[in-house]
This record gives C-alpha cells, sequence and structure tokens, in this order.
C-alpha cells in the first residue's frame, strides 16, 4: 500500500478527529559494532496520534510534521512488561519488520492504547476483508 507523502502528512495535522492521542515513551535501539558494547537502549518521548489505522509520531505536541508513521496492518499489538513497567509493542506478521516498543505513563493509558491500537488493526482488517468480498461477488 503506497501512501503519498504529502496528503498523509496533512492528514496527521488536519482538523479530523483523532481515535486517540497522548504522550508515549518509544524506544530507541542503538547497535554497537563493539562486541563488548551491549546495544544501548534510550526511550524518546513523543507525542502519538492515531487516526484510523495509521499512528503517527510527533516530536512534541505542537509539531505540525510528524517525524513517523506506523501502519497498523496486519499486526498484534501485545503488553510486554520484560521491556519496562506499562510498556507494549506493535509487532508484524511480517518477519524482516520491526517492533515498536512504547512505554505509557501509567496503566489506564497503556490498556486505553492496546484497546485503540488493537481496534485500528482488527477494523481496517475488517475493511480489507469486506472489499475482497465485494471484488469476489
Amino acid at each position: 500500500m503506497k501512501l503519498n507523502e504529502r496528503s498523509v502528512a496533512h492528514y496527521a495535522t488536519c482538523d479530523s478527529p483523532a481515535d486517540h492521542a497522548g504522550f508515549l515513551r518509544k524506544r530507541v535501539e542503538r547497535h554497537h559494532h563493539h562486541a563488548h558494547h551491549h546495544h544501548a537502549t534510550s526511550y524518546q518521548r513523543r507525542w502519538f496520534v492515531l487516526k484510523g489505522n495509521l499512528l503517527f509520531y510527533f516530536e512534541d505536541r505542537e509539531s505540525r510534521e510528524p517525524v513517523g508513521l506506523v501502519v497498523l496492518e496486519g499486526c498484534t499489538v501485545e503488553l510486554c512488561e520484560a521491556a519496562e513497567e506499562f510498556a507494549f509493542a506493535i509487532r508484524f506478521d511480517d518477519a524482516g519488520a520491526r517492533a515498536y516498543v512504547l512505554v505509557a505513563d501509567g496503566q489506564a493509558a497503556m490498556e486505553a492504547w492496546v484497546k485503540a491500537l488493537s481496534r485500528a488493526s482488527f477494523d481496517y482488517m475488517r475493511l480489507v476483508v469486506r472489499e475482497l468480498e465485494k471484488q469476489l461477488e
């Protein structure tokens, strides 16, 4: 699915209501080449906005341009307490795809995000199925 960058950026910032929004910390892994270095894990605090099955993230709440985008397609959202308290992951069926590990500010926020992201992914899959059924008729 090819997304037009400009229309996506517009969609991210236009006035259509967000399905969910809030601050999350996103895990950033830096891999070092030296064997004796473990890869350092740091977290960046980002403002996340969910619209439909598109999860945008911004430098901060006032930013106009998103710095990144996750398309919630063929993904599972699961808790991963191992990483850190209130952490959850977005993983993709595609073996090569990277997982996103995100940390919410608390239990309620984490549950709300997991629910919203799972629903977004599921609704999208339902839409795809409906389109396929239409084509088969």
